[in-house]
């Protein structure tokens, strides 16, 4: 720790943070989270960070190498013992929902529905608010900092602050104009905005070391030969 800055705890909703601040950008995918955070934050000394993400199966996503690069990253990510890393889950089920237009059975008077095939992200708000709270009740840092634009973080980080009395802070992965408002509204005391400039700050060298041997960033998040990412759910 830096003596004389306050300590904080930052909390990253992972597919969050790559859905509005990575996805379709060159090069800044081999994301160094306590670099971008100490960036973001120059008056604080970052002493922890949890990053809430789930793993990708093969059959998620239309790229069969995704589940492969997201692994690399987690492996970077360990490399740094300040980085915990917590695993939700994708479901993926079949749902019958309505088609859009939206068009009416004359005969059952009900809508029409297609069958679709429906992914989703489990786990990672609750980790991340629980973590969030145990971490303020522990004292692990003066400052308790969720990364994320969903406003599903309003309830904990307005129990944190109102009816506890703990310091909160939010980074949000976008621009300010994007911001979630629900999410201002919560009166935290630190807040910013990932820039462009700080992604392509924060980046892990092309070729890393962890206790398994070595790590390299994927071919396809280099500078040179990463293209515009489809949708998906996670690091790619």
């Amino acid at each position: 720790m830096t003596a004389g800055r306050p300590t904080a705890s930052v909390y990253v909703d992972g597919f969050n943070l790559y859905r509005r601040a990575l996805q379709g950008r060159q090069g800044v995918k081999w994301l160094d989270l306590h670099r971008l955070f100490s960036e973001l934050m120059p008056e604080h000394d970052v002493v922890r960070i949890h990053y809430c993400t789930a793993l990708l199966r093969h059959g998620l996503t239309a790229d069969v190498r995704a589940p492969v690069r997201q692994q690399v990253y987690l492996r970077a990510l360990r490399t740094d013992p300040r980085i915990s890393i917590h695993l939700g889950k994708f479901r993926n089920d079949r749902r019958d929902m309505p088609v859009h237009p939206q068009q009416v059975d004359l005969e059952t008077r009900k809508f029409v529905t297609a069958s679709v095939r429906k992914i989703e992200e489990k786990g990672s708000d609750v980790n991340l608010a629980s973590r969030m709270v145990a971490g303020a009740l522990l004292g692990h840092a003066d400052i308790q900092v969720a990364v994320t634009n969903d406003s599903d973080l309003v309830g904990p980080l307005r129990m944190l602050k109102e009816e506890l009395g703990f310091a909160t802070g939010i980074i949000f992965p976008m621009t300010r104009a994007r911001s979630s408002k629900e999410l201002v509204q919560t009166d935290p005391d630190f807040m910013t905005n990932v820039t462009e400039e700080a992604l392509r700050a924060s980046q892990f060298p092309d070729t890393m070391r962890d206790a398994n041997g070595v790590v390299r960033r994927p071919e396809k998040w280099s500078w040179k030969s990463e293209g515009p990412s489809s949708l998906g759910p996670s690091n790619r």
